[in-house]
């Protein structure tokens, strides 16, 4: 048995086209030639194309009684030759091997896009040790050790760069288009090129913890197998051969001519319903990976074409999730641009998010020179001081400010209170004589946000906001996007319960998060998008589906693309059945003979595999 499965397994599209070729050349002679040879040509087409099917059928029946379409199949194959229907016996083994070829073909282009990703994989990196640099195989590197990057070559594994300066393309991992600047601290992922400067970098996630394993492994969970109408495509195959071995016994019974129910038999084979639902799948999945997805289940487009509202965590998300400065208060005669002086010399000895914020806005905004800072003092919790151009000068929040007894004028109060509902957090600059002024620092929006939640509105999906922040910045981000449904401060149970309450009540939620935080709802949703560019690890494996590149801007296309892919899965089953019914009611008039028979039935199973592949380049516009 072992023996007849390997048998089966040779080849692929290759094996298709070779077979079609002959059997197709010999079904030809067997059309202009074959009442002047001794043998029919279509024995060429029966044994290269049927015995495959022939020999499935019988492997199926002996391990498993798993009946299905080749069960049928081979019940018409046999009666035909029985019958002396040589031709029709290879015609129906001819076509069905076509269908083969165009299933193939679908899946084959629906997963190329994906498995590139597998073949980015790393196999050797250069170890840098006392003794110099050893190129070792890739698998072998541990966390901690200091590998050296080549112009050109492959990152090996996730690190953080500790010598040299570099552009990387990071097009596989995020699907930004130009290189990204790297320099001593700053991470890179495995997969991704080095483009210009030799680096030596320290491995921080290595095997299968590495950013590009961790693509992989979402790639090869992408299987149109697990989609839950694939299985009642099967269910119904097998009663479909119950009833065609029925209909072909009662009808051969009735009428006394065998050549009908052997024309029933093969009309009735199932092929086309078998093949509607998984090759829909596998190109919609193949659309959805040219435009920034990886679907790790194909049930998951399924399930997402059901859902009834989107909702969204906001940073990371919706936003960048880095801090900017969206507004600077100089006060008691400064300028402007001393504020942005004094404040960037002063946090250039600081490690806090915050004023690693300001200064890189500061050096992109700010023109002159920066005073250096001295005896720089942390204060934990308050912010810092130090002296600056002779003057101590203090930097921090409005705590500080109190313990200093610095006093608010009407002006800075105005712009604090504005700036706080839009949820900013405010910096202070001081000196002993006051205040010298104020920074306004926020997370940005995303500037595709508002563009995708308008598009998620028009297609008729209700989208909700669902953040840890406080309700005056998700009140902020919600009204600037349009967002009317808000769930601010929201801890991971609160999020978790509001995703359970809203699907007990019959409304599937799609849960879209970056976070660990998120992960409970992502795992708890009807369908959940990690963000898988910026996203956690947790959140990505806890989501049924990555957004690699982080583009918002296309998930109005997959909620689309999903509605779509049902609507073909619906339109293959009702075409599909409609033509089996049809093409055996003319089966038991008479009106179709085996050949004629095998030839519509078939025809519709390619009608079947065509359509679906239109899924592969499918782009929708508005709602589906």
């Amino acid at each position: 048995m072992k023996k007849l499965e390997a048998l089966l397994e040779w080849g692929g599209v290759r094996k298709d086209i070779i077979l079609l070729v002959l059997s197709g050349a010999a079904l030809l002679v067997s059309i202009l030639w074959g009442e002047r040879l001794l043998a029919d040509p279509a024995w060429v087409a029966i044994v290269l194309c049927g015995l495959p099917i022939l020999l499935e059928a019988f492997i199926g029946l002996v391990t498993a009684f798993d009946i299905k379409a080749d069960v049928l199949v081979s019940i018409a194959l046999v009666a035909s030759v029985v019958i002396g229907e040589d031709f029709a016996a290879g015609e129906v083994a001819f076509i069905m091997q076509l269908g083969a070829l165009l299933e193939d073909l679908t899946v084959a282009r629906a997963r190329a896009g994906i498995e590139k990703l597998v073949k980015l994989t790393p196999r050797t990196a250069r170890r840098v040790t006392e003794r110099g640099e050893a190129v070792v195989p890739a698998e072998e590197i541990r966390v901690g050790e200091l590998l050296r990057v080549l112009p050109g070559e492959t990152i090996p594994v996730d690190g953080i760069v500790r010598e040299g300066r570099t552009s990387v393309d990071q097009a596989v991992m995020t699907g930004e288009s130009l290189p990204v600047d790297k320099a001593p601290g700053d991470q890179v992922s495995s997969g991704t090129v080095n483009q210009y400067g030799a680096f030596t970098m320290e491995a921080t996630r290595v095997g299968e913890d590495s950013s590009i394993q961790r693509m992989v492994r979402l790639v090869q969970s992408a299987d149109a197998g697990k989609a839950k109408i694939v299985g009642m495509a099967d269910r119904w195959a097998t009663w479909i051969v119950v009833a065609a071995l029925s209909a072909a016994a009662i009808t051969g019974f009735a009428t006394g001519e065998l050549i009908r129910a052997v024309t029933i038999l093969v009309v009735f084979c199932p092929c086309a319903l078998v093949l509607a639902t998984p090759t829909a799948i596998m190109a919609a999945i193949g659309n959805a990976t040219r435009h920034g997805f990886l679907v790790r289940e194909g049930d998951a487009l399924e399930r997402l074409a059901s859902v009834h509202c989107v909702a969204f965590d906001k940073t990371g998300t919706l936003t960048l999730g880095r801090l900017r400065v969206t507004g600077v208060l100089p006060q008691n005669g400064y300028q402007e641009d001393q504020v942005w002086a004094y404040t960037m010399g002063l946090e250039a000895w600081s490690e806090h998010p915050l004023g690693k914020a300001i200064l890189t806005d500061g050096k992109a905004r700010h023109t002159g020179p920066i005073p250096s800072g001295h005896e720089i003092v942390i204060l934990p919790g308050l912010g810092l001081r130090g002296e600056i151009e002779g003057k101590t000068m203090w930097a921090g929040n409005l705590a500080l400010m109190e313990q200093l007894g610095v006093t608010l004028q009407p002006e800075a109060e105005a712009f604090a209170g504005a700036r706080q509902k839009e949820g900013c957090t405010l910096i202070y600059l001081a000196e002993k004589d006051g205040l010298i002024g104020m920074l306004a620092l926020a997370d940005t929006l995303r500037p595709d946000a508002a563009d995708t939640v308008g598009e998620i509105l028009a297609s008729g999906v209700q989208p909700i906001l669902l953040t840890g922040d406080h309700s005056s910045a998700a009140a902020h981000i919600a009204g600037q996007l349009g967002i009317r449904e808000v769930r601010a401060e929201c801890r991971p149970e609160d999020k978790l319960n509001w995703v359970a309450s809203t699907q007990s009540q019959g409304n599937p939620v799609c849960m879209i998060g970056d976070g660990i935080n998120d992960a409970p709802a992502l795992r708890r949703a009807m369908v959940g998008i990690a963000m898988g560019g910026v996203g956690s690890d947790i959140a990505v494996d806890a989501a049924d589906i990555a957004l690699v590149g982080d583009d918002l801007r296309e998930l109005p296309h997959l909620l689309r693309l999903a509605r779509r892919m049902l609507f073909t899965i619906k339109c293959n089953l009702t075409f599909s059945m409609t033509l089996n019914f049809a093409a055996i009611l003319l089966a038991v008039t008479g009106i179709l003979n085996p050949v004629v028979g095998a030839l519509v039935h078939n025809a519709g199973s390619v009608v079947v595999i065509v359509n679906s592949a239109l899924l592969l380049r499918w782009r929708g516009r508005g709602a589906a």
